[in-house]
């Protein structure tokens, strides 16, 4: 499952794209691979943060992931029903289990990350 309405990074986050602002989660297979979500923590709505920055963590019975922002820019929402339930990045993690929405500094930074087709090859498809 791999929608082409988003960009994706090698550490397997996505990012979609509304006018200034980005949503940004988990890929699909990293949920799968991290297998069940029993806590995520996320960054406070106001903070900045550069490309690669380590915004957060996923935690599952199997690891402790940290996730890194695909994008540099300003925290402007994050998902509070994921901190509730963290389940839902395994159940949607395409959809409702999004993690956090960014203002983008520098909407070029989009240029560098993969496409739909660029994702499903680096996952070997």
């Amino acid at each position: 499952m791999v929608p082409d309405d988003r960009k994706y990074t090698q550490e397997h986050e996505w990012v979609q794209i509304d006018g200034d602002t980005g949503t940004v989660g988990l890929t699909d297979y990293a949920a799968g691979e991290l297998g069940d979500i029993v806590f995520v923590e996320l960054p406070e709505v106001g903070d900045e943060f550069s490309k690669g920055d380590t915004v957060g963590t996923v935690e599952s019975v199997k690891a402790v992931a940290d996730m890194f922002l695909p994008v540099s820019g300003e925290i402007v929402a994050i998902n509070d029903a994921v901190v509730e339930s963290p389940e839902l990045v395994n159940n949607e993690p395409m959809d409702d289990g999004w993690l956090l929405k960014v203002k983008l500094d520098d909407m070029s930074e989009m240029d560098n990350l993969m496409d739909a087709n660029g994702y499903q090859e680096l996952l070997g498809g």
